[in-house]
């Protein structure tokens, strides 16, 4: 099986690639990334058709390099991603962030946290009705990781997650915080969920693997 995973921020990469290695290791991975998606939806704000048409051309060449299935791993792209699940079924064309919306659903109030403001505009909506969702961003989280600093992208996350004890489950917004998991497990005493465990397990179990 070869799986294509689609980036639009650099640091998506090495959080998914290492899920694969744990969970899949017997998966072949190829990766794309386009770091001018997430600078372009930041500058303009919302999401475009234009930015849809981009996704879908994605898609369509990871699929012709013989791609089984396909994961994008920005999650502030909801609707693009649909799009491209739609024109390509039946093979499936994961959003980021889908099986773990389904894994956080099982809880009753759900801290969400994110370093990129654009994700916590759209993921919400995502989410069941009947669960309450608590969005929560991480000041400066970002610009550290974009700096190099990943050590203090984790104290950030951590420090952030705190606000949100009084949740049931954090969920991890974007596949670059699966890194600070631990950290932010270790100030909450919450159970954490992360988007890239999440959707390996997913994208697995949709291709019978």
């Amino acid at each position: 099986m070869r799986i294509a995973l689609i980036h639009a921020l650099r640091h998506s990469p090495p959080s998914i690639e290492a899920a694969m290695a744990r969970l899949w290791p017997e998966a072949r991975v190829m990766s794309l990334l386009d770091t001018s998606l997430s600078e372009d939806l930041a500058a303009v704000g919302h999401l475009t058709p234009r930015m849809t048409e981009r996704f879908l051309a994605l898609t369509r060449y990871a699929i012709g390099t013989g791609a089984d299935g396909v994961l994008f791993t920005c999650s502030a792209f909801g609707p693009c991603i649909e799009a491209c699940a739609e024109a390509f079924a039946p093979i499936p064309v994961l959003k980021p962030n889908e099986a773990m919306i389904e894994d956080a659903a099982k809880y009753r109030r759900i801290g969400l946290l994110a370093s990129f403001q654009p994700t916590l505009d759209s993921m919400p909506a995502e989410f069941p009705t009947g669960v309450e969702v608590v969005p929560c961003l991480i000041p400066g989280a970002m610009a550290a990781l974009d700096a190099g600093d990943g050590a203090l992208h984790d104290r950030l996350a951590a420090e952030a997650a705190r606000g949100l004890a009084g949740c049931d489950v954090i969920a991890l917004a974007q596949f670059s915080l699966a890194r600070a998991a631990d950290g932010v497990a270790a100030a909450t005493g919450l159970p954490v969920l992360t988007t890239p465990d999440s959707a390996v397990r997913k994208i697995r179990r949709l291709l019978g693997r």
